[in-house]
């Protein structure tokens, strides 16, 4: 996947705690409680292919803030644990709307 590709499809790019390089793609953006959050799977080569009943889906905190050359960055951190069953629910009850309205 090149980086404009991942750019086009919102693909981040993290390092688990042995090292290795993990792509997942943002599938939403929502807000509770006044903080943002995103909604990832695991980025697939080929978009088309993509089955989200297939893959796990990880919640992740998005942090906004500005770096020193000025440029609008985001930072993805884990929710805190008490948070993350209210989470779960927000993301099940958008994606269940999203796809009521997809088969309206």
């Amino acid at each position: 996947m090149t980086p404009e590709e991942m750019e086009e499809r919102d693909v981040v790019e993290f390092t688990d705690d042995e090292g290795n390089t993990i792509l997942l793609e943002v599938m939403d953006y929502f807000f509770y409680n006044g903080e943002e959050f995103a909604a990832l799977c695991n980025a697939r080569e080929d978009a088309s292919d993509d089955d989200p009943d297939d893959d796990p889906v990880y919640i992740m905190k998005v942090n906004s803030f500005t770096n020193d050359e000025g440029e609008e960055m985001e930072e993805f951190v884990p929710p805190e644990e008490e948070l993350m069953e209210k989470l779960i629910q927000v993301v099940r009850t958008r994606f269940v709307e999203d796809e009521d309205g997809e088969e309206a």
